[in-house]
């Protein structure tokens, strides 16, 4: 994947020396966004997730980039297993959760992750592992950072169209 068709967002348009400063930035963004929300746990469709669900799952996201990214740093082309996004939502009762706490745990983990990918070098960057999503693929790290700057503004994006 290069370019998302339903937000725009153009991978190569995140330069390596970006990806950082772009993940530190989202817990503030998702906190005015869900801020500016009336009610954050109501879907505007059965099938549609929730502003406050979008939230936690992206705050799941870094967490499990950050485990990505960790992993492919350790070994040679890993396989990345696949997230259990919609199986997430119900086993962790997203809607449930506290919003406050979502939000700090999300800026935590933007940051984390911020930190691990500010550090990297340019061979540590081009280390790749099969990535499962949109289709199994062989994916540098790089593109794991581009594609989780990818998921944070996809989805503040879905916070923000309620």
């Amino acid at each position: 994947m290069e370019r998302c068709e339903e937000c725009g967002f153009d991978y190569a348009g995140v330069a390596a020396g970006e990806v950082s400063e772009r993940l530190r930035g989202f817990g503030s963004r998702f906190g005015a966004a869900l801020a500016g929300v009336a009610d954050p746990r109501r879907r505007p469709a059965p099938a549609v997730w929730s502003p406050l669900e979008y939230t936690c799952h992206v705050r799941d996201v870094f967490v499990v980039q950050g485990e990505r990214l960790a992993l492919g740093l350790r070994e040679d082309r890993p396989e990345f297993v696949p997230m259990g996004r919609e199986e997430r939502v119900v086993a962790d009762a997203y809607n449930d959760q506290e919003p406050s706490l979502v939000l700090a745990a999300l800026s935590v983990a933007a940051s984390a992750l911020a930190a691990s990918f500010a550090v990297l070098s340019a061979a540590e960057l081009a280390r790749t592992g099969r990535y499962p999503w949109p289709e199994p693929a062989e994916r540098t790290l790089l593109w794991l950072g581009r594609h989780t700057v990818h998921e944070g503004e996809h989805h503040l994006l879905d916070v923000t169209r309620f």
